[in-house]
């Protein structure tokens, strides 16, 4: 399998985007999630030949993403969504409200499974909900799982909607395809709406299979809506362009209760760089993936080698690492320790949630193997 190299540090310095900006220059950048891979030349050329045509007006609508996109999941993740049921904005986060706002009631709970992307607390209350907290199962010696006795308890309690992270960011979990089709039930059961966030799902290792959430069964498809776009898998964050998915006319009826300009936030660049993607950067991303393939497993390696009472799973999607920092002492934050005394930049574990990510760290993979090494080793001296 080939691999795709990340760009050297002096490039990547060169770079305006948060990730290279937010940090003093000795500092190893590895808390945002953004890659340090070179574009995907397919990528990088439809952009140019837009500027070339100066193609910089306004999108012309959702079909085109959604075209290539059905292309691209037909043939890399076993699904089929139909193009004319797709609704694009800007990101995968304003999607999410967009769909909360149309579901829940102000005040009504809206499920989340700490540890959880920290914006999820945030996007629930944006959108006039109440964040109900239910953390995963099991842990990193175990491995995670949703609670599904707890999300029962808590749909039963009155919670209407979920935020389901499908694969799990910060853990890598990638949900069991039975795992979501009893989730799928609970929410038929109890009238709830299951919001799946599905942007790393290109980004799942060919050994873990992820099943996006509206292939489970009727009843995902009645009560799913995915949220979802190739910003991850292809590094086109700052590009602005996600897909609102639905497979019912459950579904497709909150898609169409949505203003008509959520579908105009999507940028030119990002519907022309996301087309490009879904349809011509496979073979990057294959790269791209065996990449982080090599440095989940160099990480483990380095981690019994230099610091072997951090605790570490690999996960089975994504390119992030969480970390139990909790045997070096450095509290309830190890990431602020980490970047006084290392010179290294992790997301600190708390803001996944204060009580599942105490004493924990979401390192980014997605660098070269040498800026990986040297942040362990800095980790390491600093831990004495």
């Amino acid at each position: 399998m080939h691999r795709i190299a990340a760009d050297p540090l002096d490039v990547l310095r060169t770079r305006t985007s948060a990730k290279w900006r937010m940090f003093d220059p000795d500092v190893l950048p590895l808390p945002v999630a953004e890659m340090d891979y070179p574009l995907a030349e397919p990528v990088a050329e439809a952009l140019h030949a837009a500027i070339r045509r100066s193609d910089t007006g306004y999108n012309s609508g959702s079909l085109p993403v959604a075209e290539a996109f059905a292309g691209f999941a037909a043939e890399r993740l076993g699904w089929s969504p139909d193009p004319q049921r797709v609704t694009c904005t800007a990101d995968v986060s304003m999607g999410i409200v967009e769909v909360l706002r149309r579901v829940v009631a102000p005040g009504e709970g809206v499920v989340i499974c700490p540890p959880i992307y920290p914006p999820f607390f945030d996007l629930v209350t944006e959108a006039g909900g109440t964040v109900v907290a239910v953390p995963l199962a099991g842990g990193i010696d175990e491995g995670w799982s949703l609670d599904l006795d707890r999300l029962e308890a808590a749909f039963a309690a009155g919670a209407r909607a979920m935020v389901l992270c499908n694969p799990h960011n910060p853990v890598g979990l990638v949900p069991a395809r039975d795992q979501l089709a009893t989730l799928a039930d609970l929410a038929a059961r109890h009238g709830a709406t299951i919001v799946s966030d599905e942007v790393h799902g290109p980004l799942s290792q060919p050994e873990s299979k992820y099943t996006p959430f509206l292939t489970v069964s009727d009843a995902a498809r009645e009560h799913g809506v995915a949220v979802t776009a190739a910003t991850k898998a292809f590094n086109l964050a700052g590009l602005k362009a996600a897909m609102i998915l639905t497979a019912s006319e459950r579904g497709d009826a909150v898609r169409a209760a949505m203003p008509y300009e959520v579908e105009w936030r999507m940028s030119q660049f990002g519907s022309i760089a996301t087309v490009a993607a879904f349809r011509h950067g496979g073979h990057w991303l294959d790269g791209v993936l065996a990449s982080i393939d090599d440095n989940r497993r160099l990480l483990a390696d380095l981690l019994a080698d230099d610091l072997p009472g951090v605790r570490f799973r690999m996960p089975q999607a994504t390119y992030l690492a969480w970390l139990d920092l909790s045997a070096l002492g450095w509290g309830d934050d190890p990431a602020v320790v980490a970047l006084e005394r290392a010179r290294v930049a992790l997301a600190g574990g708390p803001g996944f949630g204060a009580d599942a990510g105490r004493g924990h760290a979401r390192l980014n993979l997605a660098c070269s193997p040498e800026v990986l090494a040297e942040a362990i080793a800095r980790l390491a001296d600093a831990a004495g």
